[in-house]
């Protein structure tokens, strides 16, 4: 061993450990372990920065777009409508709720196919009364599942092609993880439907800050627009839309009212009506019925282009001149921009209309208006703004836009018409510049950890092939495996990836394993595919920790995991993986 090459494993181990001990942001260390590579010397300074500029730094934060605005579109909600009633155990909810994510997580990035399932999830469980603790955890696992079939779906495959693309000329193709990928995933799915037993139903999900925010029930105007088809609509078919989750407080026709209207009350174009629900349920019930927020004011302009339009929260204060005025009397819009959207009272219902209703001190007010005003309104009017949060009420969205762009993306990849990294990143451009995403929400979108822990590993990983590295571990490594069938190689390839992936993190196992993998199978004479799809399956499948996998992660606090309820219904599914998991792969990727 050279002294670069014992430079460069210190590097390594010290990375590794750092990662393991915890005390640190993963992304820290990463960007420190390049610096102390710089520092030694086994990173040049001319590659310090190649991962900042890797297709595969470009692909995860495209992907990460794309799958945020597919989520938002609202497209999952339309198409689950009348599926989601049918639920009614556990029992049929743990599985369909699976294979939906699952599904997603082909398509999109796993993480955000998780993303826009829970919320669903943790509502049919407080509807019907199932533990959380027994759905969530098989969601995320059939999401890590889902996510081995396509290119896209996680980030170790990402990984793993631009590794191939070094060492063969040719990176693995959209749909190369298909095969081993939809083996695995159906595998995971029988499993799962009936595995999800051995978790606990007695676990209490934490509540997040976000989700208490939630909690509180708006009143807002909706209208039937004018092309409103006559009579198609009665006040109980739109009770149903709304899900049993938006009430319909109030009809308003020609300057009357009529309160608590009877269900077979049909709504014409130009009704006005008075509903209240938490801000999702609203955004959901008026997208669905296709109705429109009411807004008499003129419409909301920034002061220039850029400007986008925002919509947030705030308490009124003791001191604020809204308390005990009207809507119409304080002049929201010619003296601030701004337009009311919607009123929060506590243990109160309001019946009157938005621009009668007389504010108090302590309601909560959906505001709308241009992002660089907001501030200074809510200061001028001494409205206190509440956490930060996502609230889409009154912001819009393009409904199947998203998905027609992503599947337009995967198409020209599929057919290899057109690279990953230009396809995801175009089709990221294009959803922003069409409004199924703002700027803002398109940065808000990145998760910038991720992309800082990758580009700042892909030099550092390097380092190991640079100096030699690589192949003094395969040398090793090829010592024990010769003489055995390049099935247990394979094998042992794979159970290193699923025991490291735990305790670090999928995409740093795939930068540190993948380039080893490929290494060994040259040494004794392999094809490197089998073990490049080894090292992605095994990253991939991170069942025993809540820490080595975003999935995991999201779903510890809803859920009310502690750390060894994983190995509870991840360990048998770990050994299924390892045991079918190896010919599986050897069927699809001969090793000659």
């Amino acid at each position: 061993m050279t002294l670069q090459q014992g430079l460069a494993f210190g590097l390594i181990a010290l990375t590794i450990a750092a990662f393991i001990w915890g005390r640190f942001r993963y992304d820290l260390v990463a960007l420190a372990a390049l610096v102390a590579g710089l520092a030694v010397g086994v990173i040049p300074a001319e590659a310090a920065f190649d991962g900042f500029k890797s297709d595969v730094t470009v692909i995860i934060a495209a992907a990460l777009i794309v799958s945020a605005a597919f989520a938002r579109s609202g497209v999952i909600e339309l198409a689950l409508r009348r599926v989601l009633p049918l639920l009614k155990t556990e029992r049929s909810q743990t599985p369909a709720l699976t294979v939906i994510v699952t599904l997603l997580s082909m398509v999109t990035k796993n993480v955000g196919a998780l993303a826009i399932m829970l919320p669903v999830a943790l509502q049919l469980a407080r509807r019907t009364g199932s533990a959380p603790s027994r759905l969530l955890m098989p969601m995320a696992f059939g999401a890590m599942a889902g996510g081995m079939v396509t290119l896209v779906g996680t980030a170790p495959n990402i990984i793993v092609a631009d590794v191939r693309r070094e060492i063969v000329g040719e990176p693995f193709g959209m749909f190369d993880y298909s095969a081993v990928g939809l083996g695995l995933t159906a595998l995971a799915l029988v499993f799962l439907a009936f595995g999800y037993r051995l978790l606990p139903r007695d676990r209490q999900g934490a509540t997040s800050l976000d989700s208490a925010l939630a909690s509180s029930a708006y009143a807002t105007e909706v209208s039937a627009p004018k092309d409103w088809p006559p009579g198609s609509m009665t006040v109980a078919a739109l009770d149903e839309s709304g899900g049993g989750e938006v009430t319909i407080l109030a009809r308003l026709r020609g300057g009357k009212k009529t309160t608590d209207p009877h269900g077979n009350t049909r709504v014409k174009a130009g009704d006005v009506l008075l509903v209240e629900g938490e801000q999702q349920a609203l955004e959901a019930f008026v997208s669905r019925a296709q109705l429109k927020l009411v807004r008499s004011e003129n419409p909301v302009n920034g002061e220039d282009a850029r400007d986008e339009v925002s919509v947030v929260e705030a308490v009124i204060g003791r001191r604020s001149g809204l308390a005990g005025q009207t809507a119409r009397q304080s002049e929201l819009y010619s003296q601030h921009q701004i337009n009311l959207l919607g009123v929060s009272r506590s243990g109160y219902t309001l019946t009157r209309p938005l621009r009668s209703t007389r504010l108090a001190t302590g309601d909560i007010i959906l505001l709308q208006g241009a992002s660089k005003r907001l501030p200074d309104a809510l200061k001028a009017l001494d409205l206190l703004p509440l956490a930060e949060r996502e609230v889409r009420l009154g912001s819009g969205r393009r409904r199947f836009l998203p998905a027609v762009i992503l599947a337009v993306a995967m198409t020209l990849v599929g057919f290899g018409l057109v690279p990953v990294a230009v396809a995801f990143f175009a089709a990221a451009v294009i959803i922003v510049a069409l409004g199924g995403l703002t700027m803002r929400e398109a940065y808000g979108a990145l998760d910038g950890p991720l992309l800082v822990l990758i580009a700042a590993l892909i030099p550092v990983s390097e380092a190991i092939q640079r100096t030699g590295g690589a192949d003094l571990i395969a040398g090793w490594l090829s010592g024990v495996f010769t003489g055995l069938p390049g099935l247990a190689a394979i094998a042992g390839v794979l159970f290193a990836a699923m025991v490291v992936t735990p305790f670090l993190n999928n995409a740093a196992t795939v930068l540190i394993l993948a380039p080893i993998g490929a290494t060994l199978a040259r040494q004794l004479g392999y094809n490197p595919d089998p073990f490049l799809m080894a090292v992605a399956v095994g990253a991939a499948c991170d069942f025993l920790t809540p820490i080595g996998h975003q999935c995991n992660t999201l779903v510890m606090g809803p859920g009310g995991y502690r750390f060894g309820d994983y190995a509870r219904l991840g360990a048998p599914l770990s050994l299924l993986v390892l045991i079918v998991g190896p010919p599986l792969i050897l069927a699809v990727w001969p090793l000659g």
